[in-house]
């Protein structure tokens, strides 16, 4: 069965060799594993896997090859969570469905009718198309569905639809302690940076000490100073909404970009650049950044790296008031054009798979704003928004 699962790894495109595989097989006898599940994965996956850019790849082939290996009891002891039953009054529609649903045509449009709406609408409604209320096709409400909508009083977004989100979301800080499968990502981001010596006279230059010691027939020690990482960083981060499933994605790129630059500074906004940012997400609406003071603080020799899905309603990127959150006075687009004006080297990262982006009209129109400058989040896409970033120096 272990002759299999090595033979299996390999044509996978997984370079595990004799060596590795053996010492597998010395843990496993062992029974370092305690027979279960769970512990025998993570044995075999840090036994055989070196790097972190094979996990995917193994994990597929653990699975294919160890199917059905799963306790079946342990899954019948746990209770029906609460959180499935109360989402039960949720509508759930077929494709063709959803394909019947019309919008209701236009970002005016929209507006003008939730203000119709609020005035009319006296109470609570569930289900239906035209009120505000939740489970329903109407264009405003919760948990329902529609292809263009206002989604107010939901917990998060769902079908990833609604044009504006009027619910006061509380986001969370990124974790820059985050070590677990960093090491590829530094390694990329290694390539941006550029060493020069600068500074006061404080480390100790052997060569020098050597030939000028040769020289003066005395020692002649010589110091010099110390080689520093000169390349200054702006990231820009977006979090909340749909960026929630690549948290962790993220926050190992911004524990290795910590770990690499020592000029760099990070601020957090939600699915487009507009008006302010902030540094803390807990005080997100008091601590507000002005964007415009960003851009006059940190000089046009930044290398800026922003970080995000890409994926919003259009409106949010071309129209004054598009905004989500707030109502924003530019358009988000405005705001990207000042930022790629003031920062010639400048790199998207999307943790969205790059085989989607033609599919969200949002993904479309930044990368046009940007200059065709958006890569993937994977170790392969860092590296060539890094060549990107390098440019001429």
């Amino acid at each position: 069965m272990f002759t299999n699962f090595f033979y299996e790894l390999k044509a996978a495109g997984i370079p595990v060799t004799v060596k590795e595989y053996l010492m597998f097989l010395e843990v496993m006898e062992a029974d370092l594993a305690n027979k279960k599940v769970e512990n025998f994965y993570y044995l075999s996956r840090a036994s055989l896997v070196k790097d972190e850019r094979n996990l995917d790849k193994f994990d597929r082939v653990f699975g294919s090859t160890f199917k059905g290996l799963e306790n079946v009891d342990e899954g019948m002891e746990k209770e029906i969570p609460e959180e499935w039953l109360r989402k039960l009054t949720e509508k759930y529609l077929t494709e063709e469905e959803k394909a019947e649903i019309e919008a209701l045509g236009g970002w005016d449009k929209l507006m003008e009718t939730l203000k119709k709406r609020l005035e009319e609408q006296k109470e609570r409604h569930e289900g239906g198309n035209k009120w505000i209320g939740t489970g329903g096709t109407s264009p405003f409400g919760a948990n329902g569905y529609n292809p263009e909508g206002i989604r107010i009083g939901q917990d998060k977004s769902r079908h990833k639809r609604a044009v504006k989100v009027w619910d006061k979301r509380e986001f969370k800080d990124l974790d820059d302690s985050v070590e677990l499968g960093t090491r590829n990502i530094k390694m990329a981001l290694r390539k941006l940076r550029h060493f020069a010596r600068t500074g006061a006279d404080e480390e100790f230059d052997l060569k020098s000490t050597i030939d000028s010691t040769a020289k003066s027939g005395y020692l002649d020690i010589k110091m010099r100073p110390e080689r520093r990482n000169v390349v200054k960083v702006l990231i820009f981060f977006d979090v909340g909404g749909s960026m929630d499933p690549y948290v962790k994605m993220v926050e190992e790129l911004f524990s290795a970009a910590r770990a690499e630059f020592k000029h760099m500074e990070y601020f957090y906004f939600h699915n487009c650049l507009y008006d302010y940012v902030w540094k803390d997400n807990s005080r997100r609406w008091t601590d507000k950044l002005n964007t415009w003071d960003i851009l006059h603080t940190y000089p046009a020799d930044y290398k800026v790296i922003v970080v995000g899905d890409a994926a919003m309603s259009p409106y949010e990127i071309a129209m004054p008031g598009g905004a989500s959150e707030f109502m924003n006075e530019e358009a988000g687009a405005v705001w990207l054009q000042r930022l790629t004006e003031v920062y010639s080297k400048l790199s998207w990262l999307n943790p969205e798979p790059e085989k989607h982006w033609n599919y969200t009209q949002s993904n479309q129109m930044i990368r046009e704003i940007i200059g065709d400058r958006m890569y993937p989040l994977t170790v392969e896409g860092i590296e060539r928004g890094i060549t990107n970033l390098r440019g001429s120096r």
